[in-house]
């Protein structure tokens, strides 16, 4: 009799024993998976950006978003603290995180010799003089702004009188071939130095990624006109691109 009271005794606490270990491991369990879910912030694509873009134009195309910790790649950016001067090595897609080796050096994307054409574009070549394009400081990845310069006008209403317009906005340069250049001291990897106001000698041809009609427009210009460009990064303003000739162009 003793010995079975004994045995329901060890039997209780023995139950009991392990309900509190089932309870202790569920609060545990919580507590891991409430560490996992802290939200943290991370850096998120929000439109496309093509590969060689900049960091410096990047900031219209990225989102910062908070989710749960265990849902961060470890090396997902929260922000683009120290990465100035670099650009992105491979196009970007809406939806994924900004990792830290998705930012390289633009010798590193130079080096692959062009970067990628988006699809449905094509790519078209033209020569112009380092004063026409932002005095030779374009690079691989940059984009730009087209003016399409005509002496002899090209608007009806004003036959005759020399017209331009900035025609085509946000194009991306896949290719820069610069002249040989005098030796100089050693510049930084992208092939600029903010500090050297040194005149580029030569002439710069420039390949740039634009669909069919823009190509025809290009090509066209610089047999029978002339071309100039501007820097324009992705998050440039564009107030409405118009003609400008000699009787509007003080209004």
């Amino acid at each position: 009799m003793k010995s079975r009271l004994l045995a329901g005794t060890a039997a209780v606490a023995l139950a009991i024993v392990g309900a509190l270990l089932i309870v202790f491991y569920a609060q545990g369990a919580d507590q891991r998976a409430m560490a996992t879910t802290e939200p943290v912030p991370v850096l998120v694509v929000k439109t496309a950006i093509p590969a060689g873009t900049p960091v410096s134009d990047m900031a219209a195309s990225l989102v910062v978003e908070k989710i749960p910790a265990a849902g961060k790649s470890d090396t997902a950016l929260s922000s683009l603290d120290n990465k100035t001067g670099t650009v992105s090595a491979v196009d970007l897609v809406p939806g994924e995180q900004l990792l830290a080796e998705r930012l390289v050096a633009p010798a590193d994307v130079k080096a692959q010799g062009a970067v990628e054409v988006p699809a449905g574009l094509q790519e078209v070549s033209f020569e112009v003089e380092p004063k026409r394009v932002v005095g030779g400081r374009i690079n691989v990845g940059d984009h730009v702004g087209i003016s399409l310069n005509f002496e002899a006008g090209a608007y009806k209403a004003a036959a005759g009188d020399a017209t331009t317009q900035l025609t085509l906005r946000k194009v991306l340069v896949t290719a820069v071939q610069r002249a040989p250049q005098a030796a100089s001291a050693e510049k930084p990897a992208d092939g600029t130095d903010p500090a050297d106001t040194t005149l580029p000698e030569g002439s710069l041809m420039l390949t740039v990624a634009v669909n069919d009609v823009d190509a025809g427009k290009i090509i066209f210009t610089s047999i029978n006109g002339s071309l100039w460009l501007t820097k324009e990064p992705l998050d440039a303003q564009d107030n409405g691109a118009k003609i400008e000739r000699k009787e509007v162009v003080y209004k």
